[in-house]
Protein backbone atom coordinates (compact mmCIF):
# COMPACT_ATOMS: atom_id res chain seq x y z
CA UNK A 1 0.00 0.00 0.00
CA UNK A 2 1.43 3.42 -0.97
CA UNK A 3 0.87 6.84 0.60
CA UNK A 4 -1.33 7.99 -2.30
CA UNK A 5 -3.85 5.20 -1.69
CA UNK A 6 -3.92 5.89 2.06
CA UNK A 7 -4.42 9.61 1.47
CA UNK A 8 -7.20 9.01 -1.05
CA UNK A 9 -8.98 6.84 1.52
CA UNK A 10 -9.80 9.87 3.68
CA UNK A 11 -10.33 12.53 1.02
CA UNK A 12 -13.61 14.18 0.10
CA UNK A 13 -13.91 11.80 -2.87
CA UNK A 14 -13.39 8.64 -0.84
CA UNK A 15 -15.23 5.57 -2.07
CA UNK A 16 -15.70 2.26 -0.31
CA UNK A 17 -13.30 0.73 -2.83
CA UNK A 18 -10.60 3.21 -1.80
CA UNK A 19 -11.08 2.30 1.86
CA UNK A 20 -10.89 -1.42 1.14
CA UNK A 21 -7.78 -0.93 -0.99
CA UNK A 22 -6.04 1.08 1.74
CA UNK A 23 -7.31 -1.22 4.48
CA UNK A 24 -10.20 -0.61 6.87
CA UNK A 25 -7.90 -0.67 9.91
CA UNK A 26 -5.72 1.99 8.32
CA UNK A 27 -8.75 4.16 7.61
CA UNK A 28 -10.04 3.87 11.19
CA UNK A 29 -6.60 4.53 12.66
CA UNK A 30 -6.08 7.69 10.63
CA UNK A 31 -9.56 8.96 11.55
CA UNK A 32 -8.82 8.28 15.22
CA UNK A 33 -5.54 10.17 15.02
CA UNK A 34 -7.27 13.17 13.40
CA UNK A 35 -9.91 13.25 16.12
CA UNK A 36 -7.44 12.80 18.99
CA UNK A 37 -5.11 15.52 17.69
CA UNK A 38 -7.93 17.96 16.97
CA UNK A 39 -7.05 18.12 13.27
CA UNK A 40 -10.34 16.65 12.07
CA UNK A 41 -12.45 18.97 9.93
CA UNK A 42 -15.75 17.89 8.32
CA UNK A 43 -15.96 18.34 4.58
CA UNK A 44 -18.83 20.15 2.81
CA UNK A 45 -21.91 18.01 2.33
CA UNK A 46 -22.92 16.92 -1.15
CA UNK A 47 -26.25 18.51 -2.09
CA UNK A 48 -28.88 16.26 -3.64
CA UNK A 49 -32.35 17.41 -4.66
CA UNK A 50 -35.17 14.88 -4.30
CA UNK A 51 -38.47 15.69 -6.11
CA UNK A 52 -41.54 15.86 -3.86
CA UNK A 53 -45.11 14.96 -4.78
CA UNK A 54 -46.20 18.63 -4.70
CA UNK A 55 -43.73 19.62 -7.43
CA UNK A 56 -41.17 21.06 -5.01
CA UNK A 57 -37.82 19.49 -4.12
CA UNK A 58 -36.29 18.34 -0.85
CA UNK A 59 -32.58 19.13 -0.60
CA UNK A 60 -30.51 16.50 1.15
CA UNK A 61 -27.07 17.20 2.55
CA UNK A 62 -25.06 13.98 2.24
CA UNK A 63 -21.80 13.83 4.23
CA UNK A 64 -18.72 12.05 2.94
CA UNK A 65 -17.98 8.51 4.11
CA UNK A 66 -15.38 9.71 6.63
CA UNK A 67 -17.82 12.25 8.07
CA UNK A 68 -20.58 9.64 8.30
CA UNK A 69 -18.25 7.42 10.30
CA UNK A 70 -17.52 10.26 12.72
CA UNK A 71 -21.21 11.19 13.00
CA UNK A 72 -22.07 7.56 13.70
CA UNK A 73 -19.50 7.42 16.49
CA UNK A 74 -20.79 10.68 17.99
CA UNK A 75 -24.34 9.37 17.83
CA UNK A 76 -23.31 6.29 19.82
CA UNK A 77 -22.08 8.65 22.56
CA UNK A 78 -25.02 11.06 22.64
CA UNK A 79 -27.98 8.77 22.00
CA UNK A 80 -28.00 6.90 25.35
CA UNK A 81 -27.68 10.21 27.22
CA UNK A 82 -30.67 11.88 25.58
CA UNK A 83 -32.79 8.76 25.16
CA UNK A 84 -33.50 8.94 28.89
CA UNK A 85 -34.96 12.46 28.38
CA UNK A 86 -37.15 11.75 25.36
CA UNK A 87 -40.91 11.52 25.86
CA UNK A 88 -43.30 8.60 25.15
CA UNK A 89 -44.97 10.34 22.21
CA UNK A 90 -41.74 10.66 20.20
CA UNK A 91 -41.19 7.79 17.74
CA UNK A 92 -38.90 9.01 14.96
CA UNK A 93 -35.52 7.30 14.60
CA UNK A 94 -35.35 6.05 18.16
CA UNK A 95 -34.14 2.60 19.26
CA UNK A 96 -36.89 -0.02 19.38
CA UNK A 97 -39.53 2.47 18.19
CA UNK A 98 -41.26 2.38 14.81
CA UNK A 99 -43.65 4.35 12.64
CA UNK A 100 -46.18 1.55 13.15
CA UNK A 101 -46.30 2.30 16.87
CA UNK A 102 -46.93 5.99 16.16
CA UNK A 103 -49.75 5.12 13.74
CA UNK A 104 -51.29 2.72 16.26
CA UNK A 105 -51.11 5.41 18.96
CA UNK A 106 -53.02 7.86 16.75
CA UNK A 107 -55.62 5.26 15.79
CA UNK A 108 -56.22 4.34 19.44
CA UNK A 109 -56.64 8.01 20.35
CA UNK A 110 -59.36 8.38 17.70
CA UNK A 111 -61.18 5.33 19.07
CA UNK A 112 -61.05 6.92 22.53
CA UNK A 113 -62.86 10.02 21.26
CA UNK A 114 -60.02 12.45 20.61
CA UNK A 115 -61.41 13.68 17.31
CA UNK A 116 -60.20 17.30 17.12
CA UNK A 117 -56.76 17.21 15.58
CA UNK A 118 -53.95 19.74 15.31
CA UNK A 119 -51.90 18.62 12.32
CA UNK A 120 -48.63 20.54 12.68
CA UNK A 121 -45.77 20.70 10.18
CA UNK A 122 -42.82 23.05 10.85
CA UNK A 123 -41.70 24.84 7.70
CA UNK A 124 -38.42 23.44 6.30
CA UNK A 125 -37.58 22.25 9.79
CA UNK A 126 -34.21 20.59 9.14
CA UNK A 127 -33.00 23.60 7.13
CA UNK A 128 -33.91 26.09 9.88
CA UNK A 129 -32.55 24.49 13.05
CA UNK A 130 -30.68 27.23 14.94
CA UNK A 131 -27.24 26.01 15.93
CA UNK A 132 -26.93 28.10 19.08
CA UNK A 133 -30.25 26.80 20.42
CA UNK A 134 -29.33 23.20 19.66
CA UNK A 135 -25.87 23.55 21.19
CA UNK A 136 -27.39 25.02 24.36
CA UNK A 137 -29.76 22.05 24.66
CA UNK A 138 -26.92 19.57 24.21
CA UNK A 139 -24.77 21.45 26.73
CA UNK A 140 -27.42 20.91 29.41
CA UNK A 141 -26.52 17.20 29.42
CA UNK A 142 -22.99 17.08 28.00
CA UNK A 143 -20.03 18.80 29.67
CA UNK A 144 -17.19 17.35 27.58
CA UNK A 145 -15.59 20.22 25.59
CA UNK A 146 -14.17 17.86 22.96
CA UNK A 147 -17.62 16.42 22.21
CA UNK A 148 -19.15 19.90 22.05
CA UNK A 149 -16.38 21.11 19.74
CA UNK A 150 -16.87 18.14 17.42
CA UNK A 151 -20.63 18.68 17.30
CA UNK A 152 -20.11 22.35 16.46
CA UNK A 153 -17.78 21.43 13.60
CA UNK A 154 -20.37 19.01 12.19
CA UNK A 155 -23.13 21.61 12.39
CA UNK A 156 -21.06 24.37 10.77
CA UNK A 157 -20.23 22.07 7.85
CA UNK A 158 -23.89 22.34 6.80
CA UNK A 159 -23.93 26.15 6.87
CA UNK A 160 -24.90 28.86 9.32
CA UNK A 161 -28.10 27.05 10.30
CA UNK A 162 -29.87 23.74 9.78
CA UNK A 163 -28.82 20.11 9.99
CA UNK A 164 -28.30 17.97 6.87
CA UNK A 165 -31.23 15.62 6.25
CA UNK A 166 -28.85 13.02 4.91
CA UNK A 167 -26.64 13.08 8.00
CA UNK A 168 -26.34 10.10 10.34
CA UNK A 169 -26.74 12.21 13.47
CA UNK A 170 -29.44 14.59 12.15
CA UNK A 171 -32.49 12.58 13.36
CA UNK A 172 -31.09 12.48 16.91
CA UNK A 173 -30.41 16.22 16.83
CA UNK A 174 -33.96 16.90 15.62
CA UNK A 175 -35.36 14.91 18.55
CA UNK A 176 -33.18 16.89 20.97
CA UNK A 177 -34.32 20.15 19.39
CA UNK A 178 -38.05 19.31 19.65
CA UNK A 179 -37.99 17.56 23.02
CA UNK A 180 -39.31 20.63 24.84
CA UNK A 181 -42.40 20.53 22.60
CA UNK A 182 -42.97 16.91 23.68
CA UNK A 183 -42.53 17.90 27.34
CA UNK A 184 -45.15 20.62 26.95
CA UNK A 185 -47.60 18.10 25.49
CA UNK A 186 -46.93 15.65 28.34
CA UNK A 187 -47.68 18.51 30.73
CA UNK A 188 -50.97 19.04 28.88
CA UNK A 189 -51.87 15.37 29.30
CA UNK A 190 -51.23 15.54 33.05
CA UNK A 191 -53.14 18.80 33.35
CA UNK A 192 -56.18 17.33 31.60
CA UNK A 193 -56.01 14.15 33.65
CA UNK A 194 -56.27 15.92 37.00
CA UNK A 195 -58.42 18.92 36.06
CA UNK A 196 -61.89 19.06 37.61
CA UNK A 197 -63.58 16.83 40.12
CA UNK A 198 -62.97 13.53 38.34
CA UNK A 199 -60.25 14.37 35.86
CA UNK A 200 -60.20 13.35 32.22
CA UNK A 201 -57.51 10.94 31.08
CA UNK A 202 -58.83 10.78 27.50
CA UNK A 203 -58.67 14.48 26.65
CA UNK A 204 -55.27 14.73 24.94
CA UNK A 205 -52.88 12.53 22.98
CA UNK A 206 -50.06 13.24 20.55
CA UNK A 207 -47.55 11.49 18.33
CA UNK A 208 -44.41 12.92 16.75
CA UNK A 209 -42.20 11.32 14.15
CA UNK A 210 -39.18 13.60 13.52
CA UNK A 211 -40.82 16.91 12.48
CA UNK A 212 -44.24 15.38 11.73
CA UNK A 213 -46.55 16.08 14.69
CA UNK A 214 -50.24 15.44 15.34
CA UNK A 215 -52.11 16.43 18.51
CA UNK A 216 -55.53 14.91 19.25
CA UNK A 217 -57.96 16.58 21.65
CA UNK A 218 -61.28 15.34 23.00
CA UNK A 219 -64.50 16.31 21.24
CA UNK A 220 -66.54 17.47 24.24
CA UNK A 221 -67.29 21.09 25.07
CA UNK A 222 -65.31 20.80 28.29
CA UNK A 223 -62.17 20.18 26.19
CA UNK A 224 -62.33 23.57 24.43
CA UNK A 225 -59.97 25.11 27.00
CA UNK A 226 -57.43 22.38 26.34
CA UNK A 227 -57.51 22.90 22.57
CA UNK A 228 -56.98 26.64 23.00
CA UNK A 229 -54.26 26.21 25.64
CA UNK A 230 -52.28 23.64 23.67
CA UNK A 231 -52.51 25.70 20.48
CA UNK A 232 -51.19 28.77 22.29
CA UNK A 233 -48.40 26.91 24.07
CA UNK A 234 -47.38 25.12 20.88
CA UNK A 235 -46.94 28.44 19.07
CA UNK A 236 -44.91 29.69 22.03
CA UNK A 237 -42.61 26.64 22.09
CA UNK A 238 -42.03 26.70 18.32
CA UNK A 239 -41.43 30.45 18.53
CA UNK A 240 -38.73 29.88 21.15
CA UNK A 241 -37.09 27.45 18.72
CA UNK A 242 -37.44 30.01 15.89
CA UNK A 243 -39.33 27.38 13.91
CA UNK A 244 -42.00 28.57 11.48
CA UNK A 245 -45.21 26.61 10.97
CA UNK A 246 -46.01 25.53 7.40
CA UNK A 247 -49.45 27.07 6.97
CA UNK A 248 -50.09 25.02 3.82
CA UNK A 249 -49.79 21.71 5.66
CA UNK A 250 -50.74 22.66 9.23
CA UNK A 251 -54.44 22.79 10.09
CA UNK A 252 -57.09 21.88 12.64
CA UNK A 253 -59.61 19.20 11.62
CA UNK A 254 -62.66 17.68 13.28
CA UNK A 255 -63.00 13.98 12.54
CA UNK A 256 -66.53 13.97 13.99
CA UNK A 257 -67.57 16.20 11.07
CA UNK A 258 -66.23 13.80 8.46
CA UNK A 259 -62.90 15.55 7.96
CA UNK A 260 -59.57 13.73 7.66
CA UNK A 261 -55.86 14.33 8.16
CA UNK A 262 -52.62 12.75 6.99
CA UNK A 263 -49.86 11.26 9.10
CA UNK A 264 -46.91 9.08 8.02
CA UNK A 265 -48.41 8.25 4.65
CA UNK A 266 -51.93 7.41 5.89
CA UNK A 267 -55.23 9.28 5.70
CA UNK A 268 -57.03 9.08 9.05
CA UNK A 269 -60.80 9.26 9.43
CA UNK A 270 -63.44 8.35 11.97
CA UNK A 271 -66.10 5.99 10.60
CA UNK A 272 -69.08 4.07 11.97
CA UNK A 273 -68.81 0.27 11.83
CA UNK A 274 -71.65 -2.07 10.85
CA UNK A 275 -72.24 -2.62 14.57
CA UNK A 276 -72.83 1.11 15.01
CA UNK A 277 -69.54 1.77 16.83
CA UNK A 278 -67.15 4.56 15.93
CA UNK A 279 -63.70 3.43 14.93
CA UNK A 280 -60.56 4.78 13.29
CA UNK A 281 -59.94 4.14 9.61
CA UNK A 282 -56.54 4.78 8.11
CA UNK A 283 -55.83 4.08 4.47
CA UNK A 284 -52.78 4.76 2.26
CA UNK A 285 -52.78 8.25 0.82
CA UNK A 286 -53.75 8.46 -2.81
CA UNK A 287 -50.46 10.24 -3.54
CA UNK A 288 -48.51 7.33 -2.03
CA UNK A 289 -50.28 4.89 -4.34
CA UNK A 290 -49.65 7.17 -7.32
CA UNK A 291 -45.94 7.43 -6.44
CA UNK A 292 -45.70 3.63 -6.21
CA UNK A 293 -47.29 3.15 -9.64
CA UNK A 294 -44.97 5.78 -11.09
CA UNK A 295 -41.90 3.94 -9.77
CA UNK A 296 -43.08 0.63 -11.18
CA UNK A 297 -43.99 2.22 -14.51
CA UNK A 298 -40.45 3.58 -14.78
CA UNK A 299 -39.10 0.03 -14.31
CA UNK A 300 -41.25 -1.19 -17.20
CA UNK A 301 -40.07 1.70 -19.36
CA UNK A 302 -36.37 1.12 -18.59
CA UNK A 303 -36.64 -2.61 -19.30
CA UNK A 304 -39.13 -2.45 -22.17
CA UNK A 305 -37.27 -4.99 -24.29
CA UNK A 306 -36.14 -7.23 -21.42
CA UNK A 307 -37.63 -10.62 -20.45
CA UNK A 308 -40.36 -10.58 -17.83
CA UNK A 309 -38.26 -12.23 -15.10
CA UNK A 310 -35.83 -9.27 -15.22
CA UNK A 311 -38.70 -6.87 -14.52
CA UNK A 312 -40.16 -9.08 -11.81
CA UNK A 313 -36.84 -9.06 -9.94
CA UNK A 314 -36.89 -5.25 -10.10
CA UNK A 315 -40.46 -4.57 -9.00
CA UNK A 316 -40.89 -7.27 -6.32
CA UNK A 317 -38.69 -5.53 -3.69
CA UNK A 318 -40.54 -2.25 -4.35
CA UNK A 319 -43.95 -3.86 -3.94
CA UNK A 320 -42.89 -5.92 -0.94
CA UNK A 321 -41.56 -2.90 0.98
CA UNK A 322 -44.62 -0.78 0.17
CA UNK A 323 -47.11 -3.49 1.15
CA UNK A 324 -45.27 -4.36 4.37
CA UNK A 325 -45.45 -0.74 5.49
CA UNK A 326 -49.11 -0.11 4.66
CA UNK A 327 -50.38 -3.52 5.74
CA UNK A 328 -51.28 -2.24 9.21
CA UNK A 329 -54.07 0.01 8.00
CA UNK A 330 -57.39 -0.47 6.20
CA UNK A 331 -55.53 -1.07 2.97
CA UNK A 332 -57.36 -4.01 1.37
CA UNK A 333 -59.12 -2.01 -1.33
CA UNK A 334 -55.93 -0.09 -2.17
CA UNK A 335 -53.92 -3.31 -2.35
CA UNK A 336 -56.49 -4.79 -4.75
CA UNK A 337 -56.20 -1.75 -7.01
CA UNK A 338 -52.40 -1.98 -7.02
CA UNK A 339 -52.44 -5.73 -7.67
CA UNK A 340 -54.85 -5.39 -10.62
CA UNK A 341 -52.79 -2.56 -12.09
CA UNK A 342 -49.52 -4.51 -11.78
CA UNK A 343 -51.06 -7.63 -13.34
CA UNK A 344 -52.38 -5.55 -16.23
CA UNK A 345 -48.95 -3.95 -16.70
CA UNK A 346 -47.31 -7.38 -16.80
CA UNK A 347 -49.80 -8.62 -19.40
CA UNK A 348 -49.25 -5.48 -21.48
CA UNK A 349 -45.49 -6.05 -21.37
CA UNK A 350 -45.89 -9.64 -22.55
CA UNK A 351 -48.22 -8.63 -25.38
CA UNK A 352 -45.90 -5.84 -26.48
CA UNK A 353 -42.95 -8.22 -26.63
CA UNK A 354 -45.10 -10.55 -28.74
CA UNK A 355 -45.84 -7.70 -31.17
CA UNK A 356 -49.50 -7.74 -30.20
CA UNK A 357 -51.87 -5.13 -28.81
CA UNK A 358 -54.00 -5.08 -25.68
CA UNK A 359 -53.59 -6.70 -22.27
CA UNK A 360 -53.98 -10.32 -23.29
Amino acid sequence: MNAEVASRAISNRTTFEDIEEAGIDTFIERMRDELASGKYRPMPNRRKEIPKSNGKVRTLGIPTIRDRVVQGALKLILEPIFEADFQPGSFGYRPRRTAREAIHRVGLAIICGRTRVLDVDPKAFFDNVRHHILMAKVAQRVADPDVMRLLKLILKASGSKGVPQGGVISPLLSNIYLNDVDRMLEWGKRKARYRGKYGDGTALEYARYADDLVILVGSFKRHDWLLETISRMLRRELGALQAEINTEKSRTVDLAKGESFGFLGFDFRQVVSLAGKRRAQYTPKLQKRTDLMKRIKEVFWRHESQPLDVIVRQINPILRGWVNYFAIGNSGRCFTTVRDWVEKSVRRHLMRNSKRRGHG
